[in-house]
């Protein structure tokens, strides 16, 4: 990239105070739970274990995302163990079960987990379609509740409108696609005709209107010219492929995730769709970084969720980054993912909670005091800083994305330093207390609302 198309995209950024390249976080980062390692726990605490349970995606194409988000939950398990447990005495216990098991399945475990087994926590879960389900039997049942990622902005909008018990740590679902249009308008702002290719329920219609809403906002006159629509664990994109080619867009948008987007890009790569077109994707690089292989194309905007990569915030900057890649690469001998952070944050965040209402109230605190901890919390995470809203209970943190490049030193694609856009989340996400669904609109969600009200329209240059 010349300076002077850099400097020219560094001043679009502006907009939104955001970033271009590796440079990450100005300060330096605590481990997760030191900021109270030294203080002394108050009162008697229990020495019985804490039940925790885990539902995430086990088996099939989506463990792609399961598998990394249950191992960053082992790690924190056993690091908070080995020190003792939670206030120096409470062991963390986990059950965990398979969320490819589907909704209903899911629904029943979850009851199961607590009046069978007792669990003082319940996290995990990956698919959108799953948490706005099991948000209202988390309320019901009064199960102290963490999800991971299911960051449908459904969940808090519409099925859980009121939250006591329920919060989410990864960032809302209207997000990835409006970081995804943040990224695309970034690298390419003269693309205009654009074809979409997303997986067939709430997930993927949240990423093709938020993705169009905000883009149509930061590049003037675009036109989608494609719409496909495969179902979930699909495995053959051939016809979905040669409709896309057939109408020669400049750009591709796509939320296909897990083991569907790498039977997706394969075959792509057979039909040379990389050559014909930009690719912007919301989740290419959203599970175990060595699923995508060095056939991966370089220069294709491979979205993370909106969350996290590995390689980012830079070690130079945030060496709580580094050292949380380096005790899980030890220990799993692969690569975080953005699941990953999310689930070891998750079970610190609840550390954190309970040390701080401990500090309070001595002894062990009821779920009342954790839940007044968790409300408004922050804490510093692998990805950088993590804020929990008091309004709607969810987690926040500034967006990123990049490009796809195969560097030196890794088997498999990585982000361009050159090319991380870093976007504060309060720039591309609705404000707190903004409006829900029927309350005074109709739009599919508070943050459609406020882009379409608040973003002022692309001028033709």
């Amino acid at each position: 990239m010349d300076k002077e198309r850099l400097e020219e995209r560094r001043g679009f950024l502006k907009q939104f105070g955001a970033t271009l390249g590796a440079a990450g976080i100005g300060a330096a980062g605590l481990a997760p739970g030191t900021a109270n390692a030294q203080l002394k726990p108050k009162g008697n605490i229990p020495d019985r274990p804490v039940k925790v349970g885990h539902i995430t995606f086990l088996t099939g194409p989506a463990e792609l995302l399961g598998g990394p988000g249950q191992r960053g939950h082992i790690l924190a398990q056993e690091e908070i163990n080995a020190q003792g447990g939670l206030l120096g005495k409470r062991k963390i216990e986990t059950i965990f079960a398979d969320e490819a098991a589907g909704t209903d399945a899911n629904v029943k475990e979850l009851r199961r987990m607590k009046l069978s087994e007792n669990i003082a926590l319940f996290t995990g879960v990956i698919s959108s379609g799953n948490t706005p389900a099991l948000g209202p039997v988390a309320e019901e049942l009064k199960v102290l509740t963490l999800f991971n990622d299911g960051c449908t902005d459904f969940l808090f909008d519409k099925a859980v409108p009121k939250p006591k018990y329920t919060f989410r740590v990864t960032n809302i679902q209207s997000a990835d696609g409006v970081t995804a249009a943040v990224g695309a308008a970034t690298h390419w702002p003269k693309a205009r005709r654009i074809a979409s290719l997303q997986p067939d329920y709430s997930y993927g219609r949240n990423v093709f209107e938020h993705f169009a809403l905000a883009l149509g906002k930061l590049v003037p006159g675009i036109e989608v010219v494609s719409e496909s629509w495969p179902k979930l664990g699909t495995t053959d994109f051939s016809s979905h492929i040669t409709k896309i080619l057939s109408t020669k867009p400049d750009l591709l948008v796509t939320g296909v995730w897990g083991g569907d987007y790498v039977a997706f890009y394969k075959q792509a790569l057979r039909y040379g769709l990389f050559d014909k077109m930009k690719v912007a994707t919301t989740l290419a690089f959203g599970g175990y970084p060595h699923a995508i292989g060095k056939d991966h194309p370089d220069g294709v905007l491979a979205g993370v969720h909106a969350n996290y990569h590995f390689l980012y915030p830079s070690p130079e900057r945030w060496p709580l980054n580094k050292s949380f890649v380096e005790r899980y690469h030890k220990r799993w001998k692969e690569y975080p993912s953005f699941e990953s952070d999310g689930a070891y944050i998750a079970l610190y965040l609840y550390k954190q909670a309970v040390e701080k209402a401990n500090q309070l109230l001595g002894g062990w605190p009821d779920d009342e005091a954790i839940i007044a901890m968790l409300e408004g919390a922050g804490i510093d995470s692998p990805a950088g800083y993590l804020y929990i809203r008091a309004d709607n209970h969810q987690g926040y943190k500034d967006a990123v994305t990049g490009l796809s490049k195969n560097l030196p030193g890794y088997d498999f694609p990585v982000w361009d330093p050159a090319s991380i856009v870093s976007i504060p989340i309060r720039s591309i996400t609705a404000p707190p207390n903004w409006p829900k669904p029927g309350q005074g609109h109709n739009e599919s969600t508070a943050a459609a609302d406020w882009i379409k009200k608040t973003w002022p329209a692309a001028r033709a240059a």
